[in-house]
């Protein structure tokens, strides 16, 4: 779903292979102009990073990429959910949440036929049947299926906590164990 008519447009247009933009030294094309003008910096040495994250130094050539970049350090969420109240530093993902509430479940499983509002949902739910592990640990070579068990694994075999309390900086090895602290705290509430 767009806003606009003209941002429906272009986003047709990666569908339709459709690259009206083509770059006058390479004649490589593009589908949207500023793809083509960021490329024309590689030809003409233009200083292709204007934007600089202050918390990391990462550097961005577009101001949107760096503000959006930025939220990854300040957990800023400005994106609302306006069925269930719930945040979102990302207007996509709000909008992928969104199906969850719509009850759109396009994706279906071809082994039992259980449909998904998210197409992540259904490959994780393909590997039951499947069987398939992809996400392996370095240390042990133990696999599993999905990636989110492996990062509990990784965190359980290094000691590493990395799931935060943003309201006393306690630390959790998973990220269940940090939302049952949060549940279980009601000066947090």
């Amino acid at each position: 779903m767009f806003a606009r008519k003209s941002t429906l447009l272009l986003h047709i247009r990666t569908h339709a292979k459709e690259k009206p933009f083509q770059c006058e030294y390479c004649q490589k094309c593009f589908s949207l102009k500023g793809e083509l003008v960021r490329h024309i910096r590689t030809h003409t040495k233009e200083k292709l990073f204007h934007f600089q994250c202050e918390y990391c130094q990462k550097s961005f050539s577009l101001k949107g990429d760096l503000v959006r970049h930025n939220r990854n350090h300040t957990k800023e969420k400005q994106f609302q959910c306006e069925y269930c109240q719930k945040l979102f530093a990302r207007k996509s993902t709000l909008l992928l949440h969104i199906r969850t509430h719509a009850k759109e479940k396009s994706f279906q499983c071809e082994y039992c036929q259980k449909c998904f509002s998210l197409k992540g949902d259904l490959v994780r739910h393909i590997r039951t049947h499947t069987k398939e592990k992809p996400f392996q640990c370095e240390y042990c070579q133990k696999c599993f299926s999905q990636r989110s068990v492996l990062v509990q694994h990784l965190s359980s075999n290094t000691k590493q906590k990395p799931f935060q309390c943003e309201y006393c900086q306690k630390s959790f090895s998973h990220k269940c164990e940090l939302v049952q602290h949060i549940r279980t705290r009601t000066e947090y509430k």
